[in-house]
This record gives structure tokens, sequence and C-alpha cells, in this order.
């Protein structure tokens, strides 16, 4: 019997089922990263390495509620993170005092690049396609916190008001420049109708759990935080800026998309200058989603 979006009921419950799956890495180490970092420590080797393959789950309930279930995708999604547990568990052991070597970097370069040319969106209905963002991220989330047990990411949830603090503070910095060159660029136009109140939060919190949080994590707690060990705070600063910017070449656009990049480079600078202040995700996630939200209901 056709449901919602034209899903059956069932499927609708394997969809629903299939997102819970999704959150549960990120909200158990956002919240209790130490206790899952000390549980995983009592599995022997090879069971923390095969473990992530559940991440696969998600993916056979979605592609099945949609009938786009296949074989090659699911050895895709069992054994992409088995592949990065075992490297991550490689780097501990060899890289103890966490300089970083190949191995992140590696890691890094394919989930990125997985997510930002869409490598393996086609596994997934269109408009269901933002799960494989996440678990990429799950995957990323298991090997370099809970196995590698990279510090000084700043992955903590449970903000404090000093990120509120830091995180607004940034975005005055950078909303008034960005305003300015926006519209100089025709990036930013003002909207006729501005929204209420109630969309307004809605959209503040949306962007800060699904689009600040998964971003800052991978570039501020990840990429910068493992750059500055190698070339310092103003190189990696600056470095993840222009990354940051890259990432979003083909965002809302068919070709090379060098305003979005500029924009973003920029606030990617405001963003790390957030995260660097206490090494807080929370805090340059609160910069990111109140330029995102802003961006999205008066300038888009």
């Amino acid at each position: 019997m056709p449901g919602l979006g034209g899903y059956s009921a069932v499927g609708l419950a394997e969809i629903v089922v299939a997102a819970c799956l999704t959150l549960l890495p990120l909200v158990l180490v956002g919240f209790w990263g130490d206790c899952v970092r000390r549980q995983a420590g009592t599995l022997p080797t090879w069971a923390r390495t095969v473990r992530p393959a559940v991440l696969c789950v998600p993916y056979v309930l979605v592609s099945s509620a949609g009938g786009m279930f296949r074989w090659t995708w699911l050895l895709v999604y069992a054994l992409l993170p088995v592949v990065v547990a075992g490297l991550m568990l490689e780097g501990k052991r060899v890289d103890p005092m966490q300089r970083g070597t190949w191995r992140e970097l590696l890691v890094l370069a394919a989930l990125g690049l997985a997510v930002d040319l869409r490598w393996l969106e086609r596994a997934w209905p269109a408009h269901l396609a933002a799960f494989n963002k996440m678990l990429l991220l799950d995957v990323g989330i298991y090997g370099l916190l809970v196995l590698r047990e990279l510090d000084g990411v700043g992955f903590d949830l449970r903000l404090r008001l000093r990120d509120f603090g830091v995180g607004a503070r940034e975005y005055l910095f950078y909303a008034p420049m960005a305003v300015a060159l926006g519209l100089a660029l025709g990036f930013l136009h003002f909207h006729a109708h501005w929204p209420s109140m109630l969309q307004g939060v809605g959209a503040l919190l949306f962007t800060f759990l699904f689009i600040a949080i998964p971003e800052e994590l991978f570039f501020r707690g990840w990429v910068q935080n493992l750059l500055e060990r190698r070339v310092g705070r103003m190189p990696a600063l600056l470095v993840t800026a222009v990354l940051f910017g890259l990432a979003h070449f083909n965002k809302r656009a068919v070709h090379f998309n060098w305003k979005y990049v500029v924009m973003a480079a920029l606030a990617g600078i405001f963003y790390g200058r957030a995260w660097r202040q206490e090494r807080r995700v929370g805090a340059s996630g609160v910069t990111h989603a109140l330029v995102d939200a802003t961006w999205s209901l008066w300038l888009r």
C-alpha cells in the first residue's frame, strides 16, 4: 500500500530505523566519547577491526525500501569501514605521538572526495543521498576518534556557554565583510520576504546538527588539527580554509562555482579561528550554523 513519498509503511519504517542507526555513532561519541573508547579498548583487535562493518545496515534498509539494493554496494559499505579501522589501528601503533601519518591523509582524502565528488551517491534514492554523507562521517568517527583516539579534536556535543560566545564572536567578525563581498560578487541577494521566528530557529538547529557539526568535525577537528602538527597554527588555518572553499566548487552550479569557493574559503578562516580558540568543534559549529542559516533565510 503506497505511503508517504511513494514508500510503503514498511519502507518508511526501514528508513526511520536507518536514520536512527546512522545518527547513533555521532550521538554516542558526541556525548559519551570516553565511555565508547574504553569499551572498544576491551575488545580484541580483530573485533575492533570488523565491528564497523555493521555500518552497512542503513544501506540495506534504505536501498531495500527504495528497491535499489545491490550486492556490490553492500560490499562497499561493509568493507570500507573495516579498511579504515585497520589503517587507524596501525596508525595508532606506529605513531603514538600522533604526528600524523600517510594513513590519516589517505582516509581523510578518501572520505572527503567521496562526499564532494558524490562517488557513492548513486547507491541511494536521489532524495536520500544524505545517508551517504552521514555514513562516511560515521566511518571517520569510529576510525579516528574511537580507534585512533586522535587528541585535540574537541568533538563534544555537550555544548558550553563559552562555545556560543566564541562562535557568535567569529560570526560577527565575518558577517559584515561577507555581506559586502557577497553582494558585490552577486552571490548574495536580499530576500523579499523574511521567515518567521519558528522557521529561523528550525533552520538554525537543522543546520547545526546536520551540516555544521559534520563539516566542522571533518575540516577543523581532523584536517586542521592534523595539519597544525606538521605546519603550525597559521598555515594550518589557511590551508584548511582553502580546502574548505574548494570543497564547495560544485555546489549550486554545473561548473566550477568560484564565487562559492571564495565565500566558503573566507568563512573557513573564521570557522577555524572559532575551533582553535579552545579546540572545540561546538564553537566552530555555532559560527558555521549562524552563517549558513543567515544565508539560507535572508540572503540566498
